[in-house]
This record gives structure tokens, C-alpha cells and sequence, in this order.
């Protein structure tokens, strides 16, 4: 048997060259040699490109048999098997309507898929005069996607395609999250308890609301909010050991956050930021406020954050624990370091990689990350620990 060994890339000073695209083929046992090792604080890591050819990818997930679905954001999903693009897309993924920030985003699979065999994803699709972001729910036959049920549409419809969040979490009593922006126009979306933009939501896993959701008996409130006051969230885990939700999400010019999602709390855009307009006018006065949650931390420059993943694996025991953030203006990953609900510490990963548009840890507990502008799929593999010179 014969392995192969895929397009490389060096990460070294900030920049990083492509190998070449020829193949090279190997003997199974002679050892995988390692010039595209990078250091990291803690840990060497192989970084390896399994896939050069992406436009806009979005989101990523596992199925069971071991398959990677992949979406890009003008509509279309990937299989991946074994580490290598299959030649396949599914079928009977719906319209979307593919405008800036708009289209095919985010994908997972129901916690239970295994017995109900639910795929959800996210996608903006028209709506009036606009658009409007939709969380829907499919089955797979073979790489057919049937039974498709839209089980939430978060109203108004707007136009213009921007800041339409989104990803989508489930909890360990598999309630479902998912993220809307402002939708950019009118930032006080997010403030207004009458509309779902600037918001994170949770539902049942069949659209239906939760009968203890925060505002179900606010008078004039969308019923599925769980959190306001958040600008654009792109990035949203769960974290299983704690039952803690966290997300990232785009600030102004600076200002990007990470915070800890908790149940009703106000997060405050676009009353608080530690943010500025673009063209660099002061956009508030107020960085904190009593009733508004303050990021655990936040970027000055932005990186514009985006997907997110936590490490569990005992594949990056130097890293477990910590948060791994997708940057997409940095070109970026960012390490964060949590002490319980506090950040600790942040390393930049693999700078000018590209604009890395999501990071995840896959069930066999590898990092995989997929990149804009350079087209990449990556998959980190630790190589080595780094000493940590004892202090004086």
C-alpha cells in the first residue's frame, strides 16, 4: 500500500510559501519528512493542506461514518473522506440568496443523529424586497439532502447582504443555538427586543420555542431570544464539561469580542464598544455600562474574528482547554487561554495563512481550519512539546 503526501505549505517570519503541487509519492513505513514544522509556544505542529480550491467556505461538519461536510457560501457542500475531496457535493441543498456577507453558512449534525439522522444548516435566502437568515433541518440519503423543514426565519427581511451572523450550537439537553447579526444598517437591531438581529437565539431542535427562554413573556419580544446587544457573531461553541456557551464577534474598526454567552444578559452593542466607525469617528463615548456584559476579551486592532472551536483533545495536551479563534482580517487563528471563564493568555497561530473563515476539532480530535482568498483546508498535527525554561 502507498501513501501519499498532499500539498504543503511553510509558515516562517510571517509569511508562508507553497510546495510544490506535485504529488510525491512514499513507502507507508519510510518516515513523512517534516520541513513545514512550525513552533508554537507550547507545541511543533506539521501543518498540512489537504485542499487548495475553496472560494468562500463557511462552515464544517462530521457525520458518523467518518465523512467532512464542507459548505461554501454560494451554496454548495462538500464531502470530504479520509482527508481528501471526494469529487462530490450533495444535492437538494435549497436556494440561497448570496449576497456580501450572505448565502450558505453554517452546518452541523443533531446531537442524536446517529438514531434521528438530522442535519441542520444556515443560509440567507429573498424574502420581500431582502433577505432573511433561515435555520433549516435535512436528511441524508447517500449525498442527497431530503425532507428539508425550515424551522426558523428571523424576521424583518433586510437588504444588503451584511452581518448576518451565523453559526449554530446545541446544548447537552439539545437545545439548539444560533447567531443573527445587526444586519450592518441599524446597529440598534441589536438592542430592540422586537426584531432577531444582533441576537442569539435558542429553540427545540424542531423550531418550536422553549417555554423558559429569557422573554417569552415580555410583551412585543421575539420569544427565541437568549441573548441582545451582539453586533455580528460568526463564532459560537459549546462547551460540554462547564455547560458554557461562548462566542466571537466582530467589533467596528477594533473592538472584536469573545465573550460567555449567558441566558437574557445584554451585551451591549452598539451602546458600549471598544470599537471606533471606520472612517475612525468616535462611535460611543462608553466602553462599559451597568446592565451590559463586558467581553472576556477583545481585540484592538480587530482580527475580525469568526468560527471558534474548543480544544478537548488529548492530541494538543498543551492546548486543551484553550479556545482557538479563526481570524479573518488578521490571517490568522487565535490561541486563547481560559482560566475558568477568564482569558489568561493569547498566542497568534499561523499568521498570513489566508482569511481563515472557521477552525474545528473533528470526533477523532484533530484541528482542521479552511481559509478565503487562499482556498485552504489544513489539519494541524502535533509533533512535539516545547520546553518551558524554568523562571528565575
Amino acid at each position: 500500500m502507498k501513501k501519499f503526501k498532499n500539498l504543503s505549505f511553510i509558515l516562517a517570519g510571517g509569511l508562508f510559501l507553497f510546495a510544490s503541487c506535485a504529488e510525491k509519492e512514499v513507502s507507508e513505513t519510510e518516515p513523512e519528512p517534516s520541513p513545514f514544522a512550525v513552533e508554537t509556544e507550547k507545541m511543533t505542529i506539521n501543518v498540512d493542506t489537504l485542499y487548495t480550491d475553496f472560494e468562500s467556505p463557511w462552515g464544517m461538519t462530521w457525520l458518523p461514518d467518518g465523512r467532512m461536510l464542507v459548505t461554501e457560501r454560494k451554496g454548495e457542500i462538500l464531502v470530504f473522506k479520509d482527508d481528501q475531496y471526494t469529487g462530490e457535493k450533495l444535492t437538494g441543498v435549497p436556494a440561497v440568496s448570496e449576497v456580501n456577507q450572505a448565502g450558505l453558512l453554517d452546518i452541523t449534525i443533531h446531537p442524536d443523529y446517529k438514531t434521528n439522522g438530522w442535519i441542520y444548516i444556515s443560509y440567507a435566502r429573498p424574502k420581500g424586497e431582502g433577505e432573511v437568515l433561515v435555520i433549516s433541518r435535512a436528511k441524508l440519503n447517500g449525498n442527497a439532502l431530503e425532507n428539508l423543514e425550515e424551522i426558523f426565519v428571523a424576521n424583518p427581511e433586510w437588504k444588503g447582504g451584511r452581518h448576518f451572523g451565523s453559526r449554530i450550537v446545541f446544548d447537552k439537553d439539545n437545545y439548539l443555538f444560533f447567531s443573527n447579526g445587526d444586519k450592518g444598517s441599524r446597529p440598534q437591531n441589536a438592542q430592540e427586543l422586537d426584531n432577531d438581529h444582533g441576537k442569539i437565539h435558542r429553540i427545540h431542535d424542531d423550531g418550536s420555542i422553549p417555554s423558559d427562554n429569557p422573554f417569552v413573556d415580555t410583551e412585543g419580544a421575539s420569544p427565541s431570544i437568549w441573548t441582545y446587544g451582539n453586533r455580528n457573531p460568526q463564532g459560537m461553541i459549546y462547551d460540554k464539561a462547564n455547560d458554557r456557551i461562548w462566542a466571537v464577534e466582530h467589533g467596528p474598526k477594533g473592538g472584536d469580542e469573545l465573550n460567555l454567552i449567558e441566558k437574557g444578559k445584554n451585551y451591549g452593542w452598539p451602546v458600549i464598544s471598544y470599537g471606533i466607525n471606520y472612517d475612525g469617528t468616535i462611535l460611543t463615548e462608553l466602553t462599559e455600562k451597568e446592565g451590559m456584559e463586558q467581553p472576556v476579551t477583545y481585540w484592538v486592532p480587530s482580527i475580525a474574528t469568526c468560527g471558534m472551536t474548543l480544544v478537548t483533545s488529548d492530541r494538543y495536551p498543551e492546548w486543551k482547554g484553550n479556545v482557538l479563534v479563526a481570524g479573518l482580517a488578521g490571517q490568522q487563528i487565535a490561541r486563547v487561554e481560559l482560566d475558568g471563564t477568564t482569558a489568561a493568555g493569547e498566542e497568534t497561530l499561523l499568521k498570513d495563512i489566508g482569511r481563515v473563515r472557521q477552525v474545528s476539532e473533528s470526533p477523532d480530535g484533530y484541528i482542521y481550519a479552511v481559509t478565503e482568498a487562499t482556498g485552504l483546508l489544513i489539519k494541524l498535527v502535533r509533533t512535539a512539546s516545547i520546553p518551558v525554561p524554568p523562571r528565575d
